[in-house]
């Protein structure tokens, strides 16, 4: 699995994320109520651990399919996670044209994966191997569990956010207990922003690594080269709409599943294509011939 400082990355991103969650609480009555705002953090990070492996199933309505309904995936799927030495995942389908698949859970012993109807019609066996490589390396390298919760605090932050700032906008208390209306309305405006980029910094990151270490599991690197261009496209035909519940799982899919215009390059959660692309092709040694 990838050892590239993942262990020392999170560590600091989430003291990153809990500095702006205690920030914000030191600017509310004079820091007297910031152990309100630890005890929030404390509680989002332990539902999201506990419920990462529903949160994103439930997000895109997928069903628990048995090996007679998917054979193939199934097929793949054991055979991957008997080369890890893994426990077989639970594994799920999402009736959606968007092509897309997603791994979700705290731990190998309570993971799933699932890929919606669009993936399961676009690739190939041998694509469709290498994307479910990647997502088995998620589960693996505890990426699931780290995603989803600094996508929960991250949540939490951003609303907090916006209560501070409509507060510095309309006043409210006393004089006394009001902190300096400036300083507030920064941190309201700012620390929404700050713990996007922390929650978007742990996902590129663990993308790139999940591509890399899926290659090394199925060693045909070439494989998922492929499978990423033909779901660029086919995310690009079939896109899903921005609703909540699907931002809030978006981070955990192989591909980014919004119109290019409904997220940004700058503030997707996905690293280029083009760039993972080029990663996976290096590994083989060079680009595809197409």
């Amino acid at each position: 699995m990838h050892n590239h400082f993942n262990g020392l990355k999170t560590a600091a991103l989430f003291g990153g994320i809990w500095a702006l969650l205690l920030g914000l609480g030191a600017l509310v009555g004079g820091g007297r109520f910031i152990w309100v705002f630890a005890l929030i953090g404390v509680a989002t990070t332990f539902y999201g651990y506990w419920n990462s492996d529903k949160l994103a199933i439930r997000a895109m309505h997928a069903y628990p399919v048995s090996e007679a309904q998917a054979p193939a995936m199934y097929r793949i799927v054991r055979e991957l996670s008997t080369a890890a030495g893994k426990p077989m995942p639970r594994l799920y389908i999402s009736p959606t044209p968007a092509p897309n698949a997603f791994a979700t859970g705290r731990n190998p012993q309570n993971a799933a994966v699932c890929c919606t109807e669009g993936i399961l019609g676009l690739l190939d066996e041998r694509e469709l191997r290498g994307v479910l490589g990647h997502e088995l390396m998620h589960v693996y390298n505890r990426d699931i569990l780290t995603s989803s919760v600094a996508a929960a605090v991250a949540g939490v932050i951003t609303s907090i956010g916006q209560m501070l700032m409509f507060t510095s906008m309309f006043g409210g208390g006393s004089d006394e207990d009001r902190p300096n209306p400036f300083a507030l309305l920064a941190m309201s405006l700012l620390a929404p922003l700050a713990a996007m980029m922390i929650q978007m910094a742990i996902s590129r990151t663990r993308e790139y690594d999940a591509d890399e270490d899926g290659a090394k599991l199925t060693g045909d690197p070439l494989a998922l080269a492929s499978a990423l261009r033909k779901l660029e496209l086919g995310v690009a035909r079939a896109p899903l709409a921005p609703s909540q519940d699907v931002v809030n799982a978006s981070h955990m899919m192989i591909a980014s599943p919004f119109r290019a215009q409904d997220v940004t390059r700058f503030l997707s959660t996905h690293p280029p294509m083009d760039q993972r692309i080029a990663r996976l092709e290096s590994m083989a040694g060079g680009p595809v011939h197409r």
